[in-house]
Formats: C-alpha cells, structure tokens, sequence
C-alpha cells in the first residue's frame, strides 16, 4: 500500500540513475536511513533545481510505493550550508562525514540524536574552517558512536573495573584496560588519548579538545575497531 511521507532530510549521497534521473542516499529526521529516486531531477528544467545535492539539509515529501526506494515529490530547502564548498578541506570533510553516516547508520528507524548530530556538523563546518581540523572530525565520530549505541568503556578496566593504570584499548572487549588485565591484541591507549575522547564526547562539537598526533590516532584506531568488532562495520580511518 502506498502512502505519502513528510520529513526533514540530509542528502548524504546523490548517483545518477538512467537519463535524467538520480538516487539520492538521505539520513531523515523522522525515519532514518532512507534511499529515494527523484526522477528528472538532470533535466535542466527540473523542477527540484539544484536543491537535491549532497549536504542539503531539506524538508521532503516522499511516496512511498512497493520497491525500495522512496520517489521525491517535492523538496524545500532548509539550509544548503553553501560555504562549506567553496572550501576543499570542508567539502572533503563532510564527504567523510558523510561515508561514516551511510556505513554506521544503515537502518529506516528514527535516531534524532544522530540527525542532530549529522546537522550541527554540517553547520559548523559551513560556518568554520577549522572544523575541517582531524580532531572535531575524530569528535563527531565519538559521538555518532554514543549517539547510536556502541561507544566504548572508558570510565574504568572493561575486566576488572579499575580506574587507575588505565592503558591499554581492547577492540574485542569494548573498551579501556587496565595494565594488570591487557591482553594480546589490546594497543596503547595513554592518558592523553582517554583524555581527549572523554572530553570530545562531552563538548560541544565547536569545543572538541585538542590532541597530540599520536592520541589522534590511537582514539581513531579505537573508533574503528570497535566498530568492526562490535557493528560488524568498517569504517574509513581519519588518519
């Protein structure tokens, strides 16, 4: 049965489809995951204009039929964060945002912190170069994880409890440990990098804290594998 939708969208992927049409991959407010066709939108006298691209945030109205995709039947713009293309390392930034969302979030089912999350980004990086910087990005990936359920332990030892000599990141057990509980195949996790993704997960996105190379890239080496332990996902490195 069919039916008609309204909802708040973030076009995260667009991919041309036949002669005039497109497929666009949207993250939705109400709904989640979604893919949608909007047919003729290449035409150049679509009547979507150039509203349906990557990184348009959008009030839609979809209908949905028997097959998978949704049809487009009307869009309004919402903010197009215009000022983030005219940067290359903001654009490559949100395409990486962008990659991360389709491959962690892959379910119609709502998670408005999640939208949030993916909107304030968006914004931010319309509005600051620096967002483009390694360590909101690594922020934003934190918090997608609490946002959608498989952040990791990082109060106390994910075997024993304690929360002293923490140093070490296991991927297999969720989380950090302590030197008496580390295992083969956990990996330095200092004091700093605990640091900066505790802090990161607490600030604002405009606020994420400032990290030394190497906790850069022990949070991202977390980030990833414990998403490819626990989500059965894998995920670019930001590194």
């Amino acid at each position: 049965m069919s039916q008609t939708l309204k909802t708040e969208a973030i076009v995260l992927r667009k991919m041309r489809y036949g002669e005039a049409d497109s497929i666009l991959h949207l993250y939705t407010r109400e709904f989640g995951r979604v893919g949608a066709i909007a047919k003729g939108v290449r035409r150049s006298k679509s009547r979507f204009g150039g509203r349906l691209e990557p990184f348009f945030r959008l009030d839609l109205v979809l209908h949905e039929g028997r097959g998978e995709l949704m049809t487009i039947a009307s869009a309004s713009t919402v903010d197009p964060y215009s000022d983030l293309r005219t940067r290359a390392d903001s654009l490559d930034a949100a395409s990486k945002l962008g990659d991360f969302v389709l491959r962690l979030l892959d379910e119609r089912e709502q998670n408005l912190p999640a939208y949030n999350l993916v909107a304030n980004m968006l914004a931010l990086l319309n509005t600051d170069p620096r967002a483009s910087q390694r360590e909101t990005g690594l922020a934003f990936r934190a918090k997608m994880l609490l946002a959608s359920g498989f952040s990791p332990e990082l109060d106390a030892c994910v075997h024993c409890g304690a929360t002293e000599d923490l140093v070490a990141f296991s991927p297999a057990s969720g989380g950090i440990v302590c030197r008496d509980c580390r295992e083969s195949g956990d990996f330095d996790f200092g004091a700093a990098s605990h640091a900066f993704y505790s802090g990161a997960i607490k600030a604002p996105l405009a606020q994420a804290p400032d990290a030394d190379p190497d906790s850069q890239r022990q949070v991202d080496k977390a980030i990833t594998e414990t998403l490819a332990h626990h989500a059965n996902v894998r995920i670019r490195s930001l590194a």
